[in-house]
């Protein structure tokens, strides 16, 4: 009976409370051209048959969840999203992308129940991981599902990039398939409801989860608990410039005075395909200047405890050793707190090449990017002497993937084409996968592994 108890209320959570009590913000579209909102029509059939497939799970659950504890009904649901996920792949991605996001922020996914395996939890900056895999900038660019997110078990989500100001991006489409090689072309181009709208969403969240966290004091035992200024989960906030800014400087620094309050991290994004002129930023004078300029806006505003923010650099995986080297020094010389390596390429691997997609315009991700972003982040780990936390990010979607960036050097890693591919089920296969590689090669923790191919 207490099994069944527990079982309901966890499906009534999941399936009844959360959609009454959380609905979705309303999102302000900047775009007047008709073509900016999805076709009711073109997609009735498939919304049909996403909700149908919606409601037997609902019903399966139901059955289900009668039978089994908490943890394992928590399995299922997991599990239960590949069923549903390639309903996904039927629509316009970029709809898919929309639709993705807004499940997440009325909660309409999973929630990871089940703690963590002890050999991923870490340290870094101060602040506690339960685990090292993180949702990448672009997912959601406008913080409007955190903690959604972050619920489905993700060690540390980035939103972003924020721009200071309000621009759409570039025309669409602007966000194409590749799915038999496990890859995505994107031009989006920085589209961004601006900081304001950032700020006030990301407020609002700090602000109610201080108010949780204040009621449920008393029950906390005064354990140590993992997370940061999201909860349960680090959150991360990446910047971008405007594209008619003629300061890129000016930009960085405004976003930082807005956001930073809310951010566990900063990033500096210069390494964007998609807006002119922005990897120009990544030549070692451009990049000192900037940096300094933006570590003066941070410091000269007032810390608690916990001092400012981590800053960190996005950086490109198209780039030279002369480059490599100058990054390298001016991230030691400055002191800077982490590199994310790395953002899209604009080269074609031969993978892709004979693929009619490949010709489209713009930065692409996913599986052919594993290997080229990982021979940057070995690069970057041997320049910078193992001294600067590296985040990996490009071709990751196996623990294997996951264990491999790390042993190249990487303290986290970032997915994000394989979670749009994948679903949330990917999420706890990996998290599994890689623990499985650290004790099938003697390792008792993820820092015992960090640049272990090349100390």
């Amino acid at each position: 009976m207490a099994a069944w108890s527990s079982s309901r209320k966890l499906l009534k959570d999941y399936f009844i409370k959360r959609i009454v009590s959380n609905p979705l913000p309303r999102s302000r579209c900047f775009s007047s051209s008709p073509q900016s909102l999805p076709n009711t029509a073109h997609y009735s059939k498939k919304g049909r048959l996403f909700t149908g497939a919606a409601l037997g799970l609902v019903i399966a659950g139901g059955a289900y969840a009668s039978t089994v504890d908490e943890a394992t009904f928590c399995g299922w649901l997991f599990s239960a999203t590949t069923v549903v996920n390639p309903f996904f792949a039927l629509l316009d991605p970029e709809f898919a992308h929309t639709l993705a996001v807004s499940a997440a922020a009325r909660g309409w996914v999973p929630r990871e129940k089940r703690p963590d395996p002890s050999s991923l939890g870490l340290e870094v900056w101060g602040r506690k991981f339960s685990n090292p895999v993180g949702l990448a900038a672009g997912f959601d660019k406008n913080a409007q599902a955190v903690d959604g997110l972050l619920a489905l078990g993700f060690g540390f989500v980035e939103v972003g990039s924020v721009t200071p100001v309000p621009q759409d991006g570039n025309p669409k489409p602007r966000i194409f398939r590749l799915r038999s090689e496990g890859a995505i072309i994107n031009r989006c181009g920085f589209n961004s409801e601006g900081i304001v709208a950032v700020a006030k969403r990301l407020g609002a969240q700090h602000g109610k989860r201080k108010l949780d966290e204040t009621s449920s004091t008393s029950n906390s035992n005064n354990e140590v608990k993992q997370g940061g200024k999201a909860g349960p989960g680090i959150l991360g906030v990446n910047l971008g410039k405007n594209k008619t800014s003629e300061d890129a400087a000016a930009d960085y620094v405004q976003g930082v005075h807005t956001l930073s309050q809310y951010a566990d991290y900063l990033v500096i994004n210069v390494s964007s395909p998609n807006t002119p002129g922005l990897r120009m930023l990544q030549g070692r004078k451009q990049l000192k200047d900037l940096v300094k300029k933006v570590q003066a806006a941070r410091d000269e505003m007032q810390w608690g405890e916990e001092g400012p923010p981590p800053l960190l650099v996005k950086i490109a995986p198209d780039l030279s050793k002369e480059d490599l080297e100058d990054i390298a020094a001016v991230a030691l010389a400055l002191n800077l707190d982490g590199l994310i390596i790395s953002n899209t390429t604009i080269s074609r691997p031969d993978s892709v090449s004979s693929d009619p997609v490949a010709s489209e315009t713009g930065g692409l991700s996913g599986k052919p990017l594993l290997n080229l972003s990982t021979n940057i982040l070995k690069d970057m780990y041997i320049l910078t002497r193992g001294r600067i936390p590296l985040i990996g990010c490009g071709g990751i979607s196996s623990g294997e993937d996951a264990y491999k960036k790390i042993r190249a050097g990487a303290t986290l890693v970032q997915l994000y084409t394989a979670f749009a591919y994948g679903g949330p089920a990917l999420i706890p296969q990996i998290k599994a996968e890689l623990a499985e590689c650290l004790e099938r090669d003697g390792f008792k923790s993820i820092i015992d592994a960090v640049g272990a191919d090349y100390r």
